[in-house]
């Protein structure tokens, strides 16, 4: 991008033009009817018809009838506590970034997306905190077959007296990284050809720290799936009521 263009950028001048009704219906079918099936499509997979059991199967095993990785350097002291830390400063970044909105005129219309990026990252991952202490689903290192001592449960089915509490369900250490999947509609608000280096982002960040914590026992591939629908309809929801333009149509 040439400077004439960034400085474009930086001042405000984005289109303001509106959707027209076909698109705006095309724009949610593509973005929420299409996520929202396929998350339930697999979710039908890996709850009833085995799929969690069938994936943590290979890694138990895989593992010599253990969780191998579950306090390995890589996954229990560098992806896990460091992914918090870097999604907190990414977090704390964007806060710097509003800031600067506030003092700088010429970055002024920078302010919105950043609010919405800041408000987007901090209700989904908040959302899926309060999920987890409310849906009691175990990790799967808890569950009999996989060194635990408790029966594998599908989300809402009746769970017994005599277990202990659980709060494995949705992901919380992926939801810090599939939150950024708002760097989506951030970016195409601001910097349209860039929004699907934002969503690819936004997906390895969820990716990488999901797919450690399923290596480590902690969870089931179906909380990481609800975790990422969560990231994802809340910043859609946000972008909805907050970047409403052409170019976040595109």
């Amino acid at each position: 991008m040439g400077a004439p263009a960034l400085n474009s950028l930086l001042a405000g001048h984005w289109p303001e033009a509106r959707p027209t009704p076909r698109a705006d219906a095309a724009y949610y079918c593509a973005h929420l009817l299409v996520p929202v099936l396929s998350a339930l499509c697999a979710s039908l997979w890996l709850m009833l018809l085995g799929g969690d059991q069938w994936l943590a199967h290979q890694i138990y095993s895989w593992g010599g009838g253990e969780w191998w990785l579950r306090k390995h350097l890589v996954t229990a002291q560098l992806i896990h506590p460091g992914g918090k830390y870097l999604s907190a400063s990414l977090w704390l970044g964007c806060a710097w970034a509003y800031g600067r909105t506030r003092s700088d005129p010429a970055l002024q219309r920078w302010r919105r997306p950043l609010a919405y990026l800041l408000l987007t990252t901090l209700l989904a991952t908040s959302l899926i905190a309060v999920l987890k202490a409310q849906l009691a689903m175990d990790c799967a290192w808890d569950v009999i077959g996989y060194g635990g001592q408790r029966p594998y449960l599908v989300l809402f089915e009746a769970r017994p007296s005599w277990l202990p509490r659980a709060g494995c369900f949705p992901a919380g250490h992926a939801g810090s990284g599939y939150c950024w999947v708002a760097w989506y509609f951030f970016l195409a608000r601001t910097i349209p050809k860039w929004r699907w280096y934002g969503l690819a982002g936004g997906l390895l960040l969820g990716l990488t720290f999901g797919v450690s914590q399923q290596l480590r026992g902690a969870h089931f591939a179906s909380h990481d799936v609800a975790t990422l629908l969560i990231c994802w309809l809340v910043a859609l929801g946000l972008s909805a009521l907050m970047l409403r333009s052409a170019a976040g149509r595109s």
